[in-house]
């Protein structure tokens, strides 16, 4: 497995695996089109402190994570998604894609990251919290979190 920064060559792939795992594979009602991050990697992930990351294996795209930044040394994780033959620690996909997004986030300054999730992705509610996450109410949120309609939980993670 190798996690590499975001590059057009990959955007097929990363668009069929985020579809596959949201409408495919837990009933969320959403298409690519309702998703125009997707669609302005560089415009969207990348500015200010931001980034994007894909991990691949054998060069099939196998994982994605994404730091928006927001401001005010802020960051939202977002588009965090492995292939489910690759997800459980014995792979370390996941783990993997969010040590990579700490560690950057650390050097780029930011002092907290926000994400929001939906109610179906359950072990993620759990990978999150084992990794220090901490649930907030929408309240909570910074007024520049993006927020899907689709989220139902929210959560912060310090990292000073």
């Amino acid at each position: 497995m190798e996690i590499v920064p975001h590059h057009d060559a990959l955007q097929a792939e990363v668009n069929s695996l985020i579809i596959g795992i949201q409408a495919g594979e837990f009933a969320i009602p959403i298409t690519l089109d309702e998703q125009p991050d997707l669609f302005d990697i560089e415009g969207f992930y990348r500015k200010g402190k931001g980034d994007f990351w894909v991990a691949t294996d054998s060069g099939r795209v196998i994982g994605t994570v994404a730091l928006r930044d927001i401001g005010n040394a802020q960051g939202a994780l977002r588009k965090m998604f492995v292939h489910r033959d690759y997800r459980g620690s014995q792979h370390g996909v996941a783990q993997a894609l969010l040590n990579r997004l700490l560690e950057e986030s650390r050097k780029r300054g930011f002092r907290e990251i926000f994400l929001g999730t939906t109610e179906k992705f359950r072990a993620a509610h759990r990978f999150y919290e084992k990794n220090g996450f901490e649930l907030v109410t929408p309240e909570q949120l910074p007024a520049a979190f993006p927020r899907m309609i689709q989220d139902t939980k929210y959560y912060r993670l310090p990292l000073i």
